[in-house]
This record gives structure tokens, C-alpha cells and sequence, in this order.
């Protein structure tokens, strides 16, 4: 929901926005600090179970009906699939949004085309969805944006050393986002004993929760904190859990770490970036479209700790190299990635499909 938050904090005066969804939670405080009118809905029922879908569709065509709006969007791949099954019930165009790349079933590649239109997060996460049967004509690609006020270069002050106990000497590399198998942090893990080796100050921040209860995705976790216990390492990772504070742990640290596995459009490199922070990531779905390698950032296979252990050295001694990626990221980010572009390519994206609407109801 964050890139629509962030384009309805733009105040774009052609829109009027009202938001479904469900009544609690993250989400609905959100939207009552910008005051968004949220109409309460869920697709489970007061119990929590899940109602059934005809009951759900139905629920949500009448509601949407109800509200009368110009043009529905939805703001995820689920929520997408879900509006394509209603849309030739409504009387306006529907929009949604795609920011995953996982594999989809010929069913849902059909709801998703019954849409109007669709905006990917990425032209990798585009293509993907191409490959797998979605109409290449109703993708717009439209990038996410950040706060450049909020996410800048600031000076290190040191607070995040004392929080942690540790020295102003010692090296902060972090590693953030949801702790799961796509996101690699395993491989950090099997490269951190080398790493240490060559820069011995260094301590690593893995900043983020593990919210999957499958059993792989515990053992991913577990794994991560085995391999530092026996590597005897462990008084040199720091598991800081969810955080509010990113944009003042960004200031803070040496180097961001992002070994994902797959990355539609990642959130974070956009931060670091725009905090000036010096990157090492894999080159996977999205993020070369964020860091340029070895302009912005250095960019390394996936699932090869001997590549990052390499790159992260580099990205720790090469001061110079490293002064430059930090002005280039910043300087990219402000043009690329601010949240004014993002936001007027957005309201560009919905003119379009009204104005499209529009004339097939002239014609």
C-alpha cells in the first residue's frame, strides 16, 4: 500500500481518494492520519474465518457499487485478481497493481487480465508477468518513489554504536528486510566468517522479522543463527527485529547488504540510495534498475557467498570507490526515484485509463 500512501501525500488535486479494506491495523491507522474515508471490509468474517468467495465477490461488487467511484484500483496482486473477477460487473474501470514475481496459475493470469489496466513495480517484475500469459498491453511500468526529505545523507552521530554496545570503530553492515528464504540472509551468513577475517571490526545488523510459521522459513532463521554460533561469531550479529527508525539506522551504518533471491522492486535499496548509503546487492529481478553496478553500487550473483564476501570487502576498503557510489546513489535517487515522480506517473497512469474509458463511452 506504501506507493499509494505516498502518491495520496502528494495531494494531487484531480483525485478525491476513498479506500475498502479492513477497519483495523497498520493500514486503516495510516489512512486515517493522511484522512482517507476507509469503508470496512474484509475477507473474512467477524470470526476471522474466510467467507466464501461467491460471498466475497458479491460483498465487494455491491460496496463498490455503493461508492460509485470513477475508477477502482487495486493495490495488490491478490486484490487485483480479486477485482478482475468483478470487473465486468461495474459500470468503471479497474486498475491494479503487480509487485511480485511468483509464478501464477493460467486462473489467476485470467482474473488479472480482466482488468483495464495493470501497473508493475518494475519492468523485470513486467516482464516476468509477460512471460506467464498476462497482456503485455495493459502493463504500465510505474517505479516506487521515496521520501528524499525523510531518506538523505546525514551525519553520523554514533548513536546506534552505543545502542549496541559497541566502539565508534566498529563496522556496521545491515542487512534489511523480512527475515524468509527470498531474501538470502543466509548467504550473508556463510560469507560473514570470511568477511571478518579480512575487516575484524565488523558486526552485522539483520534488521527485520521472520513472519512465516511454515517450517522452512523457521529453519531458515535458525540456520542463519547457527552459522554465526559455530563460526564462534555470534557476539558479532545484532537481530534488531522490526524497526520504525530505518532512515536514522541508514545514517549510521558503513554498507548495506541485500543478498535476495528474488527482488521485484526492492523498498530498501531505494532508502539506501537516497541516505547515500554504499550498496552490495544480487543481481536479481528489480534491483538492477535500482543500483547501477559499479556506478551506484556493486551488483553479485545470487546464492554465492564467495561473490559478496568479495564485493563487501571492496565496497569496505575501497574509500574512494565507495565516497563515489554514495554521491552517484544520491544523486540518481533524486532524479529517479523521488516521490513526486513516482506520484505524477501514477496520476498520469489513472488520466489515462479515464480518458481511454471516456472515449470508448463516446464513440
Amino acid at each position: 500500500m506504501m506507493a499509494v500512501l505516498d502518491w495520496i501525500k502528494t495531494n494531487d488535486p484531480s483525485f478525491e481518494s476513498v479506500a475498502i479494506g479492513p477497519g483495523i491495523g497498520r493500514l486503516a491507522d495510516a489512512l486515517r492520519e493522511r484522512q482517507i474515508p476507509l469503508h470496512d471490509w474484509s475477507l473474512n468474517d467477524p470470526s476471522g474465518v474466510r467467507r466464501p468467495a461467491e460471498e466475497i465477490e458479491n460483498s465487494l461488487r455491491l460496496l463498490i457499487k455503493s461508492i460509485k467511484p470513477d475508477l477502482v484500483h487495486a493495490n495488490s496482486l491478490a486484490m487485483g485478481r480479486l477485482l478482475g473477477r468483478v470487473a465486468a460487473y461495474l459500470d468503471m474501470p479497474t486498475t491494479g497493481h503487480l509487485r511480485d514475481i511468483i509464478k501464477l496459475s493460467a486462473t489467476a493470469i485470467g482474473d488479472l487480465n480482466r482488468n483495464r489496466k495493470l501497473v508493475a513495480v518494475s519492468e523485470a517484475t513486467r516482464n516476468f508477468h509477460v512471460g506467464q500469459g498476462l497482456d503485455e498491453r495493459r502493463i504500465v511500468v510505474v517505479r516506487n518513489g521515496i521520501n528524499l526529505d525523510q531518506f538523505q545523507p546525514r551525519y553520523r552521530t554514533g548513536w546506534l554504536h552505543a545502542e549496541l554496545g559497541l566502539n565508534r570503530e566498529s563496522v556496521l553492515i545491515a542487512c534489511i528486510g523480512q527475515i524468509g528464504l527470498r531474501k538470502g540472509q543466509d548467504i550473508l551468513a556463510a560469507a560473514a566468517p570470511e568477511i571478518l577475517k579480512q575487516v575484524p571490526t565488523v558486526h552485522f545488523l539483520l534488521i527485520g522479522e521472520r513472519t512465516s510459521q511454515k517450517a522452512e522459513s523457521i529453519e531458515f532463521e535458525q540456520t542463519i543463527r547457527r552459522r554465526f554460533e559455530e563460526a564462534g561469531l555470534t557476539d558479532h550479529l545484532h537481530l534488531l527485529g522490526s524497526r520504525e527508525d530505518v532512515a536514522e539506522i541508514l545514517s549510521e551504518i558503513d554498507l548495506l547488504v541485500h543478498p535476495a533471491n528474488q527482488e521485484p522492486f526492492g523498498r530498501v535499496l531505494l532508502e539506501a540510495s537516497a541516505a547515500g548509503v554504499p550498496i552490495v546487492a544480487t543481481d536479481v529481478g528489480g534491483t538492477p534498475e535500482i543500483v547501477l553496478d559499479g556506478v551506484t553500487g556493486h551488483l553479485v550473483p545470487p546464492k554465492d557467498p564467495i561473490a559478496l564476501t568479495e564485493a563487501v570487502i571492496k565496497s569496505l576498503t575501497d574509500k574512494t570507490e565507495s565516497q563515489h557510489f554514495r554521491e552517484a546513489a544520491r544523486e540518481r535517487a533524486t532524479h529517479e526515484f523521488s516521490i513526486n515522480v513516482a506520484a505524477q506517473k501514477l496520476s498520469a497512469f489513472w488520466n489515462a485509463v479515464l480518458d481511454e474509458t471516456q472515449e470508448k463511452a463516446d464513440v
